[in-house]
């Protein structure tokens, strides 16, 4: 058995769930078209250049479901999954998934696990390493917990979710990571087998400088 990991955004999606939740929300009028607007777009800048703070940007995201229980955003959550994930799944994603069925899997992700739970059940991969998000008494409030699958802090995530089972990157002889971004080249860095799915301009540079195999299943 191998390990294979899968970033999400733009990886085995044809667009960006976290930025697409927050469209979502202004469409319906449940954030300001304006200012909530502004702020995604420049969150997402800053993602695509590096330079996001994390933390900051997630009390940002979780502000919609602050003061909320899962049961009274369930019907929410899932309208935006037919509606805005539904048409990014691709039939060349479902493949790249269905590679790895027998192999330990893992969707590996810095959206936060509210947006991205119902997404890793789409893909019938049943492991979800992302963003953690407080609830206290049943009630989101509106806080990221834990440490933040983002940049080293998805090798740090990883590592806890496999010590749970008694494993580590050295049990397995081959282990896959598949990511469309920068950010995430310490985690490409530490699987026997990176590979750049529809990367940015600086992960197809370095991938192609490593020798790394490149997958373009969609359009940046």
């Amino acid at each position: 058995m191998n390990l294979a990991l899968f970033d999400l955004d733009y990886t085995l999606l044809a667009g960006d769930s976290d930025h697409a939740w927050g469209s979502f929300l202004v469409e319906r009028g449940i954030r300001d078209a304006h200012d909530f607007g502004r702020r995604n777009d420049a969150y997402w800048e800053q993602y695509k250049a590096g330079t996001l703070n994390i933390t900051e940007y997630l009390r940002f995201a979780l502000e919609a479901i602050a003061g909320k229980t899962p049961d009274e955003l369930a019907a929410l959550q899932a309208q935006f999954v037919a509606e805005k994930v539904g048409p990014m799944v691709s039939t060349e994603a479902r493949a790249l998934v269905e590679q790895h069925r027998g192999d330990l899997c893992a969707i590996v992700t810095a959206t936060n696990e509210f947006v991205t739970r119902p997404i890793a059940n789409v893909f019938e991969v049943n492991h979800l390493i992302a963003c953690q998000v407080e609830l206290r008494d049943g009630v989101y409030t509106g806080e990221p917990v834990g440490i933040p699958s983002f940049r080293e802090g998805k090798i740090v995530r990883v590592e806890q979710w496999l010590a749970e089972m008694a494993l580590s990157f050295a049990s397995f002889e081959q282990s896959y990571f598949y990511s469309d971004s920068l950010n995430d080249l310490p985690l490409l860095e530490r699987v026997t087998h990176p590979v750049a799915v529809n990367p940015d301009a600086t992960l197809r540079a370095h991938a192609a400088a490593a020798g790394w195999p490149i997958l373009d299943l969609v359009a940046h």
